[in-house]
């Protein structure tokens, strides 16, 4: 959309996370083309209220916690008029506003795959950062998202690079798409010496700031593995044609290799503004926000193969995906129990792997009919992994 026509209009479906708060960055950067008509937290409803009062625009607001919705609506921190909903309900009214143009969903976990669908049956354009999502119900997604002309723009530094490396060549033009991976906090060290290891350790990533749960999975690789099987269905591809490699830089995000065998690749600094910006803007290409990549200064582009055994979540990722049907969503579940119970100093580091691998083994994976199945089966598999703890 551009100027004269008006801004596009944006909601944002975890707005005080990592991804919301850079998503902000760019909205008001770029108000002459941007505008915060809507957003959503889980719980920090005076965080919201902040936001709100920057941007006049916004007058729906959802949490996902109705005791943070009901303290949101007797605190008044928000701007008169702003009218507040709660829970599941709350987040696909905002989904599905009016006056909505792109919904922009970086909610963490299954919390965000109703809204998504409700987004797309509404005909919005989809600007997704969770990749959650994909990863549970790729499938019923993208046929929804097909079914009603709409492009799902990826949010994820990662696929945004490959779906600017495709531009306009057919799917049936790629080889495979290869996805890059910093190794995030415990790079350096052997499986061995990771026994001990903290979640404060673990949060220290050398590149990216990003939200502790990304972080962690960052630090096991299983944020690589949900990348790849979400690539499978943003682009079509089969599961052997989503790789990955280890590129401690993090400045090429993906490389794609044409049947012809050439390649291309994508660069761009570290930082979530400039996926999050393409998504938003496109096809319109604006300055960043941050600073490009400076080609005066000395840089590698060093690459190197994974080790499955030293990243064995990445294997049991590579796993699911050829296994297909509902093993993608059993992966998703059990690991975000696992870390979860990490975070909070439950187990030990080297035990998230296990407690996955524990709860894919025990688990009937199998096509899912419908949305409700791929439900079911994330709720059996989370229930399966807390027995595991």
């Amino acid at each position: 959309m551009s100027p004269a026509s008006g801004p596009k209009r944006i909601v944002l479906l975890g707005a005080t996370g990592s991804i919301g708060e850079n998503t902000l960055r760019v909205i008001e950067a770029y108000p002459e083309h941007l505008q915060l008509v809507g957003i959503a937290a889980r719980t920090h409803a005076d965080h919201l209220a902040r936001i709100a009062q920057r941007h006049p625009a916004v007058r729906q607001v959802a949490l996902f916690d109705a005791q943070s919705a009901a303290r949101a609506r007797s605190d008044g921190h928000f701007p008169s008029g702003v009218e507040i909903h709660e829970g599941i309900e709350g987040l696909k009214t905002l989904a599905t506003l009016p006056e909505a143009d792109v919904v922009l969903c970086a909610v963490v976990g299954v919390t965000g795959l109703e809204p998504s669908m409700a987004a797309i049956q509404a005909g919005k354009d989809l600007a997704l950062a969770s990749k959650e999502i994909l990863v549970m119900a790729g499938k019923f997604v993208m046929a929804a998202a097909r079914e009603k002309g709409i492009t799902l723009r990826p949010v994820d530094s990662e696929h945004n690079a490959v779906f600017q490396c495709l531009a306009d060549n057919p799917t049936k033009d790629i080889s495979r798409v290869v996805l890059t991976a910093s190794g995030g906090a415990f790079r350096g060290r052997k499986i061995e010496q990771l026994a001990d290891v903290t979640p404060a350790d673990a949060l220290q990533h050398p590149n990216w700031s990003m939200g502790p749960k990304v972080t962690v999975d960052s630090a096991t690789m299983a944020n690589k593995g949900l990348e790849l099987i979400e690539a499978r269905w943003l682009f079509d591809l089969q599961p052997d044609q989503c790789q990955a490699v280890m590129h401690r830089g993090s400045l090429a995000h993906c490389i794609v290799e044409f049947t012809d065998g050439a390649m291309l690749t994508h660069l761009c600094p570290p930082s979530m503004t400039f996926p999050i910006q393409h998504a938003l803007l496109h096809p319109l290409r604006l300055p960043p926000v941050e600073p490009a990549l400076d080609l005066r200064q000395p840089f590698s582009l060093d690459f190197e193969p994974l080790d499955h055994a030293r990243f064995p979540l990445l294997r049991l990722a590579i796993e699911a995906l050829r296994s297909g049907g509902t093993a993608p969503a059993a992966y998703n579940a059990a690991n975000e129990i696992a870390v979860e119970a990490f975070l909070s100093e439950r187990i030990s580091f080297l035990t998230i792997p296990r407690i996955v691998e524990q709860t894919l083994e025990q688990m009937d994976h199998r096509d899912p009919t419908d949305l409700s199945a791929v439900i079911d089966h994330d709720a059996e598999a989370r229930r399966l992994a807390h027995t595991f703890l």
